[in-house]
């Protein structure tokens, strides 16, 4: 997928986060998640880390060169992705207290995530 639609889509999905409260944490975990992942895939394409024809369907399945080149050029992208990974399993497949809470870090993750994918530059634009 090119690069403005993983834009595009991120958004969009941003958007529709914004008409749900964090008492519906389930569904703004996800929304992060799925945005996030957009905007990794956008960082990936505008960092050269991978082409328009290769989409990184998770974070945990890049490849060890493409993890550490973006580790050392935007580390809280993937830091956030990570910590919105945690999330997901004890608030939206599980049942643990506190989802409203979460569900407001993962916004401001996601909004991490943003604005670090926006940062992102090819190598040798540095």
């Amino acid at each position: 997928m090119k690069l403005e639609l993983h834009r595009t889509k991120a958004e969009r999905i941003a958007r529709s986060m914004q008409k749900l409260s964090d008492a519906d944490y389930e569904a703004i975990i996800e929304a992060s998640m799925l945005a996030g992942s957009h905007w990794l895939n956008f960082a990936c394409h505008r960092m050269e880390l991978t082409d328009a024809e290769t989409d990184v369907m998770h974070a945990e399945f890049m490849n060890g060169a493409q993890r550490v080149e973006m580790s050392l050029r935007v580390p809280e992208l993937l830091q956030a992705m990570d910590e919105i990974e945690k999330y997901r399993a004890g608030f939206v497949r599980g049942d643990l207290d506190g989802g409203p809470k979460v569900a407001a870090r993962c916004r401001g993750l996601l909004e991490m995530i943003r604005r670090a994918a926006l940062d992102a530059a090819p190598l040798n634009a540095r």
